[in-house]
């Protein structure tokens, strides 16, 4: 990536020399030649929110700036690149979403996220930080950038207009407004799971922004709770990719005696799972983690896992999520350990599983969802 601060070779993470995907787009490279041309000051306190892979951290790393990202991936990625350009640990301080936000900031730098609830939750969070001098610039992609994500700006930070667009990208500039009083905030969600879809009927289900289907419980995942494996004898079972939990906690709601793992790379996931469990009282153990799938779990400690993957990073279509999944989880299991999956039926996952597993069972299917079971032997 060649920058007004120099040229950077970025990766993603996990790094994989066969990945096409670049660790950076457009959107970031218009970003930093704004800053630069404009001769933005970046003394004060920079804050840069959904960075992806750690582009603009790593291009803005002499000013100390401060990363938000709701992904354990894109911090992976980012510690691995400004390593690779020789940046002293500390010189970018990398939080979460779930962080506290800086007292003050100066200069904000967002790159929209594709959930606009995410992107809503991180403004209002940051609102008190922002005083009349901060200079906002947010950057993504046109297809990106639509008038509902105007609005949250206005809305929460002051008045908003946007640049022209180059190479498909657009610039968003806010002013803030002092006098603006944001909204309460209406994350985390919470809402009761219908009935007739197991042992999680009638129970609560805890979301924080930018997680998968928020407000309501997604059709794929009912038909999943629909159709998971009875109770055992103290499993040990893994939500793999759990979202706001309702897989896990339905499990742990059948089979009191079960050990659950949640585990996501999305810290407001992680973090919804584990609201939504402590929220229905459920008995047992559980174990919360913020992680690339499987990685840490030793081999053969693991009876079952469930997983709902998904075929999007970002805003790019790729099953290699779900072939690392399906590989940790076979690492994982025990002999004669299950792993279930949810998906669309054209994604065709059964074709993968026989691949990794030489074997795969089709449960339950309708017009549109297959759950599919692979043993591992």
């Amino acid at each position: 990536m060649t920058t007004p601060w120099g040229e950077f070779a970025l990766t993603r993470f996990p790094e994989d020399p066969r990945d096409r995907l670049r660790a950076w787009d457009a959107s970031d490279e218009y970003l930093l030649r704004y800053l630069a041309q404009e001769g933005v000051p970046l003394s004060g306190t920079v804050v840069v929110v959904g960075d992806r892979w750690g582009a603009l951290v790593t291009a803005l790393a002499e000013h100390r700036p401060a990363q938000i990202t709701d992904s354990h991936l894109t911090q992976e990625a980012t510690r691995a690149n400004l390593a690779r350009h020789g940046v002293e640990p500390g010189a970018v301080r990398l939080l979460t979403t779930q962080d506290p936000p800086p007292d003050r900031v100066d200069v904000l730098l967002v790159r929209v996220p594709k959930s606009l609830a995410l992107l809503e939750d991180q403004l209002l969070r940051l609102a008190p930080a922002v005083h009349a001098g901060t200079v906002v610039v947010g950057t993504g992609m046109v297809k990106e950038i639509h008038t509902s994500t105007l609005r949250l700006f206005e809305r929460i930070l002051g008045p908003t207009r946007t640049s022209l667009a180059e190479k498909k990208a657009r610039l968003i500039f806010c002013t803030p407004d002092p006098a603006l009083e944001p909204p309460a905030s209406p994350w985390p969600y919470v809402y009761t799971l219908p009935d007739g879809i197991g042992p999680a009927s009638g129970h609560t289900v805890v979301n924080h922004a930018g997680v998968f289907c928020a407000e309501r419980l997604d059709i794929g995942t009912r038909f999943f709770l629909e159709h998971l494996p009875s109770g055992g004898d103290g499993r040990r079972v893994v939500d793999l990719g759990c979202g706001n939990g309702v897989v896990g906690t339905a499990v742990a709601l059948a089979d009191p005696a079960a050990e659950v793992l949640f585990v996501d790379e999305s810290f407001q996931a992680v973090a919804s799972a584990e609201a939504t469990y402590k929220a229905n009282g459920v008995p047992g153990h559980a174990e919360f983690r913020v992680a690339d799938g499987l990685a840490g779990v030793p081999s053969g400690s693991v009876d079952l896992v469930l997983n709902n993957p998904p075929f999007h990073s970002h805003q790019a279509t790729t099953d290699a999520t779900a072939w690392r999944m399906f590989s940790g989880a076979r690492r994982a299991l025990r002999p004669g350990g299950e792993l279930w999956v949810i998906g669309n039926r054209h994604l065709g996952y059964h074709v993968k599983l026989r691949k990794l597993f030489g074997n795969s069972r089709l449960v339950a299917s309708d017009p549109k969802f297959v759950v599919l079971k692979a043993v591992k032997r």
